[in-house]
């Protein structure tokens, strides 16, 4: 057995993958031994594709998936969406060739722990045959139990070693959860049984922890929301108030801005989830529930490090029922107006191009509601997170960490294969599709019955519409991205008013044995209403 076959060989004992990857030569032998070991294999057309699609398939499965890279150019071409990965802390295994250290002058030779490392992410070795079976069981258990982003370089001449068989692999399981401290759980208990408008906003750590803060929130009368990456947490919950931030609906941010008591469970109230501070009301109190880094971003009253299910129940027992934040009334109010509808807008239609807005209320109204919904960044990003419907924390996959457009379609390809029983959406905007247009390809080959929603400005428009000037650099000529996708084999759809919508609808009732590129063309906006306060924070 050479090291490249053990090293495949433990990480499918130890319950890894899938894997997403372009093989080269480097990484030829690591991932057939994954392969042969019966770990799934997932061929996309480029590296960055290759590692946002397991981001997207770690976060909406729990699993640690795997990426694997060719040495050197394999890795840079990665490193965006490892990148997006490291700042979200999803847990991901990277295998990456590596040049010998004995051939300094490799073509593929750069410095990768040094990469890997600038980026936020682990960089892991395996450092010879003798030390393979350590090497992979701890930059696995790593990501597992540390929530991180691993890279583990093979080097060539490591690969094609001999290795000694690893014999029995004990399995790793889930990190233990972290108690609750009892000085935070005093602290928090007295703000919450002093509070008389409480809100708690729950963020990816929170995931998981519903029905325990569901029932805390109860208890305290507090009203609930989430940060954009745990949307759909309390979806069916008639006191959540949906996503908190700049995509927060009028209702949702001025009963958030009333709050007296701001809760963080597993979020860090940073400037997104807070817009830039403006959601907090003037002497609001804050407090955070996190296994880590509290008050990193602002300056909090309170802080509990432990896990938010434990916390949650633990806090449950100390407080009194009270009605807090809640009436009859504002539940009517909820119902109506906490989510973002068409009676928050005038919808400006004309005949040759759709308001986003009638645009992505439509599709929510038409489209399946057991959905996942991946949202590429750009100045159209909004429409989709605020007004299409997800059923819970796992209809919505969010990589927007780096900000970087052109994630949004490998986003989609893997959350549609962690969540195979959902109609998978990608909401891209002209620029990010262009950027990322290869792996239709990958859509069109793994038959998926994706729906890719292009919104289709011609331009970058957040430079357009926020930056004073020459846009001679920001903007293009039109094109077809219907006809594109139909290129690549996917049915497509031209959609300049609801009218059009009808060929959704047709694919909808059919087999769906091809993606569906539907190519709407959007009316000028003006600048989104979330846009010009995230550019605050650049």
């Amino acid at each position: 057995m050479l090291v490249a076959e053990l090293t495949g060989r433990v990480l499918a004992r130890l319950g890894a993958g899938p894997v997403f990857g372009v093989v080269g030569s480097g990484n030829f032998h690591v991932t057939n031994a994954l392969r042969a070991a019966g770990v799934e294999f997932y061929a996309t057309r480029h590296e960055a594709g290759a590692a946002t699609a397991a981001d997207a398939y770690a976060r909406t499965s729990g699993r640690v998936a795997i990426v694997s890279t060719h040495q050197g150019c394999g890795l840079t071409n990665a490193m965006t969406g490892i990148g997006e990965a490291a700042k979200s802390r999803t847990p991901l295994l990277v295998l990456t060739a590596d040049t010998p250290e004995s051939d300094p002058l490799n073509n593929f030779r750069i410095d990768q722990d040094a990469l890997v490392r600038s980026v936020g992410a682990l960089s892991h070795r395996v450092r010879s045959p003798g030390t393979a079976l350590e090497d992979t069981v701890h930059a696995y258990r790593t990501a597992l139990h540390e929530r991180r982003t691993v890279v583990l370089n093979l080097p060539l001449d490591v690969q094609a070693m001999d290795a000694p068989e690893p014999g029995e692999i004990e399995p790793i399981g889930p990190a233990p959860l972290v108690e609750p401290d009892e000085p935070g759980l005093a602290a928090l208990t007295g703000l919450l049984r002093n509070a008389e408008r409480p809100v708690f906003i729950a963020g990816r750590g929170a995931r998981g922890a519903a029905s325990e803060i569901s029932a805390l929130a109860e208890a305290c009368g507090a009203l609930l929301a989430t940060s954009a990456v745990a949307n759909g947490l309390f979806h069916e919950n008639p006191w959540s108030l949906g996503i908190s931030g700049g995509f927060a609906s009028p209702l949702a941010a001025e009963l958030i801005t009333g709050a007296d008591l701001i809760v963080g469970w597993g979020c860090a109230l940073n400037r997104w989830t807070t817009k830039q501070g403006k959601l907090i009301g003037p002497g609001a109190r804050l407090a955070q529930v996190d296994i880590e880094k509290l008050g990193e971003q602002r300056p909090i009253d309170a802080g509990v490090l432990g896990d938010c299910a434990l916390t949650a129940a633990a806090l449950l027992s100390r407080v009194e029922k009270r009605d807090g934040y809640r009436s009859p009334e504002l539940r009517e109010r909820i119902a109506a107006r906490a989510r973002w509808s068409t009676a928050d807008f005038t919808d400006e239609s004309t005949g040759t191009r759709i308001d986003p807005r009638t645009l992505s209320a439509e599709l929510d109204r038409i489209l399946p509601a057991e959905r996942v919904v991946a949202v590429d960044s750009g100045n159209f990003m909004g429409y989709p997170s605020a007004y299409l419907s997800v059923p819970d924390e796992l209809g919505f996959c969010f990589t927007q960490a780096f900000q970087s457009i052109g994630l949004g379609l490998a986003t989609a390809l893997g959350a549609a294969l962690a969540q195979p029983g959902r109609l998978p959406v990608a909401a891209l905007g002209d620029g990010g599709f262009h950027m990322a247009v290869a792996d239709l390809e990958t859509a069109v080959r793994l038959r998926l019955p994706l729906v890719v929603v292009v919104y289709h400005d011609a331009a970058y428009g957040a430079e357009v519409h926020h930056f004073p000037g020459d846009h001679a650099t920001v903007t293009f000529p039109p094109t077809d991205a219907a006809a594109i996708g139909r290129g690549f084999g996917c049915a497509g759809v031209t959609v300049r008013t609801p009218a059009d919508l009808a060929g959704v609808r047709e694919w909808l009732a059919g087999p769906r044995e091809t993606p569906l590129v539907i190519d709407a063309k959007i009316t000028d906006d003006g600048g989104s209403w979330w846009l010009a306060e995230a550019f605050h924070g650049h």
